[in-house]
């Protein structure tokens, strides 16, 4: 059961982060590189950030501070990152369909969307997509809002699905809701310095790359853990 659960995983993450690094390199990345000019434009340009109390804070970037050049590194780190995270959540799917595994294929859509919403979809209902010089609340606060808001997400959406009692169906909804009702840490004052028709895009461009991803991370490890379980691919 282990190494079906790794060999799904690994394919399934080697070709959905392949997927996905290659819609971010032609739509995502084109977005964050056009922010980043604004973000590294000459500081008489660059207009601070004003804050509660009369503190000015202004955008500094530490000259000495490595990034990977655009190009052959640019794309290797990001594919690097995504087989990371598509063959984490690979693995988190496959751990999943030995408890209850897909009847079809098409069914690993329904656990592809599941995915999005608990890792995506919910999150940057308070958290959106950020490009390069945005002012953003407190990077740890951030984190824990994230986490909270994945695992209730999960957890409603578990209820929801597979419960039978109307109660346990309703309790999911009212999980659901409880991060949304706590609200995401923001900052003090919104600002950015990309304008906002590039900021529109680039949430757009953030949300579709990743229900693409979703997908076919949902459908490709379906139908491989599905062949696997029938001994139609090898060891």
């Amino acid at each position: 059961m282990i190494k079906r659960i790794a060999q799904t995983a690994g394919f399934t993450g080697l070709l959905a982060a392949l997927l996905l690094t290659l819609l971010q390199s032609f739509w995502v990345a084109p977005l964050i590189l056009q922010a980043e000019t604004y973000e590294k434009a000459e500081p008489a340009v660059v207009q601070p950030h004003e804050h509660t109390g009369g503190a000015m804070a202004a955008h500094t970037h530490d000259p000495e501070a490595w990034e990977p050049q655009d190009g052959w590194q640019r794309v290797l780190s990001t594919t690097g990152g995504n087989l990371v995270v598509a063959v984490g959540f690979a693995l988190m799917l496959a751990g999943l369909y030995t408890l209850r595994a897909p009847n079809s294929t098409a069914q690993g859509l329904l656990w592809g969307l599941a995915g999005y919403a608990t890792f995506v979809l919910a999150p940057t209902l308070g958290l959106p997509p950020e490009l390069p010089g945005t002012v953003a609340a407190d990077l740890a606060q951030r984190q824990i809002w994230w986490i909270g808001t994945a695992a209730s997400t999960a957890v409603g959406i578990a209820l929801i699905v597979f419960s039978h009692h109307w109660l346990m169906k309703v309790l999911g909804v009212a999980i659901l809701a409880v991060p949304h009702v706590i609200g995401a840490p923001q900052p003090e004052v919104h600002s950015m310095l990309a304008p906002e028709a590039l900021e529109a895009q680039f949430k757009i461009a953030s949300q579709l790359t990743n229900v693409a991803f979703w997908l076919a991370l949902g459908l490709i490890s379906a139908w491989l853990f599905r062949r696997k379980s029938d001994g139609q691919y090898p060891a």
